[in-house]
């Protein structure tokens, strides 16, 4: 099936980051981001779990900085898989906006199901009233079919290279642009790094992220080019994962679908999932604002 022209904010490709360590932990990864401006869709900023109870400088030094260089800053934003009150998901968005400029929101954690599609419709539309120009749902996971529809980029795959080489892409995507659609894949051994860039544009997302980083938080490290010069900050453990070998690339439609894990409906308790944890350099960094 022919896929129709991107337009809009949607029609852009290129690597979405989600850094999660403090500026002041490791500098040298935002300042490679910097460099890195041409290959990037956008740098998610996550300061405290969202923007955090306090404005923090190094944060905003480090927005201001991809922002001159041309790169759309994303504001973190936790949604507990419809769970959380729309009241506190809109009092992080004007946090961010307020602090840090961010161009859009990352709405992490999102729901899956039909069920919760109002609700994210309504969040996306208090963003964009807010001033966010681009939203990004992330369930982490092939939702319903309606998601695609919500926001500008929807996250379809989140989670560990040997999963991402056989996840599957229902048929359903090929009506949308590949500018909709983002894999974000952790503890990619440098060498792979093409790879999974490669496989992302046959798997219909011209968006992606591959990182090397694993455990907990994998998303302290930044994009490797492919050339072997990638670099993790100073206090991340590599893991590398066993590539591939000599046969076949990953295909696009091959294995069961890869997820986070069980995505819980609205009303159910969430379980933990990757990407939600930030490495924050203040051993004191404050809880945001109406956690739960």
């Amino acid at each position: 099936m022919t896929r129709p022209a991107a337009a809009g904010r949607a029609g852009r490709a290129g690597l979405l980051v989600p850094l999660y360590v403090h500026p002041a932990t490791d500098p040298g990864a935002w300042a490679a981001l910097v460099a890195a401006a041409p290959r990037l869709r956008a740098v998610v900023l996550n300061a405290a779990d969202g923007p955090g109870r306090l404005p923090d400088p190094a944060f905003a030094e480090a927005a201001a900085r991809l922002r001159g260089a041309g790169v759309p800053v994303l504001g973190y934003v936790d949604t507990a898989y419809g769970n959380r009150p729309a009241r506190e998901i809109v009092g992080d968005v004007r946090r961010h906006r307020r602090w840090y400029g961010v161009d859009g929101v990352f709405l992490d954690q999102a729901a899956a199901g039909p069920g919760a599609l109002p609700h994210y419709r309504r969040l996306v539309r208090l963003a964009r009233a807010l001033g966010a120009g681009t939203a990004v749902l992330n369930p982490g996971t092939h939702p319903d079919p309606g998601y695609a529809r919500v926001a500008d980029v929807l996250v379809t795959f989140e989670g560990g290279w040997e999963a991402y080489r056989t996840a599957g892409v229902p048929a359903w995507t090929a009506d949308h642009p590949p500018e909709r659609f983002c894999h974000l894949v952790h503890g990619v051994p440098e060498e792979h790094t093409a790879l999974v860039a490669r496989t992302a544009e046959r798997r219909g997302a011209a968006v992606h992220c591959a990182v090397p980083g694993t455990g907990a938080n994998p998303w302290r490290s930044v994009p490797g080019d492919g050339t072997g010069a990638a670099r993790t900050d100073p206090g991340a453990a590599r893991e590398t994962a066993p590539g591939p070998g000599t046969g076949p690339e990953p295909g696009p439609v091959t294995g069961p679908e890869a997820r986070r894990g069980p995505v819980p409906e609205p009303g159910t308790a969430p379980g933990t999932a990757p990407g939600s944890a930030t490495d924050t350099a203040p051993a004191h960094a404050p809880e945001r604002e109406g956690a739960r």
